[in-house]
């Protein structure tokens, strides 16, 4: 469907604003390939809902998008606790027999992406789940894969990558250390 994504190291990574530019090509290609009343967005909080949002404005979409707080979902509940910001997910369409494209910011391991479609079929049975993502940090641990994705860095940083956005909505892609 589309073609690799660049790929980065740690010492040359590119602005968010350029990875964002190669994941709405890609996204316009998943999205032209479905049905267009059937499709929604579904972006994790937070760096997932605003991009979520940002990408349903630029490609124009009439399905209303969705977001995820997977925070009661996540398999580390136990061990990391509640986060002192818990969202509310906002899913307004019924998922049944939809086609979502599932955005997060940084896909790593994957126990994210499976926390989001866990919760994501607690609202019903979608036709199907495409995942989209900013950048691909590599260190899977589950056998997920986007089909979107802005870029690659490899091998992956030391640190954490942290997506965030500036008041008049620009994205910024940081790499922060590693919590011990």
């Amino acid at each position: 469907m589309s073609q690799q994504p660049p790929a980065y190291t740690p010492d040359t990574l590119p602005d968010a604003e350029t990875l964002y530019a190669t994941l709405l090509v890609a996204v316009r290609q998943i999205v032209q390939s479905l049905p267009i009343q059937q499709v929604h967005l579904v972006g994790i909080h937070s760096g997932g809902a605003w991009l979520a949002a940002r990408l349903h404005r630029d490609l124009k979409l009439v399905q209303p998008y969705g977001t995820l707080d997977i925070s009661f979902y996540r398999d580390d509940f136990d061990k990391i606790g509640l986060h002192s910001q818990v969202l509310p997910s906002d899913i307004s369409f019924p998922v049944t027999d939809k086609h979502l494209i599932l955005i997060d910011d940084v896909l790593y391991t994957g126990r994210t992406i499976r926390a989001a479609m866990h919760e994501l079929f607690d609202y019903g049975r979608p036709a199907s789940i495409r995942l989209a993502v900013l950048v691909d940090r590599g260190g899977r641990e589950l056998p997920i894969a986007a089909v979107a994705v802005g870029g690659v860095v490899t091998p992956a940083p030391a640190g954490t990558l942290v997506l965030s956005q500036t008041e008049d909505g620009t994205l910024v892609l940081t790499t922060e250390p590693k919590e011990n």
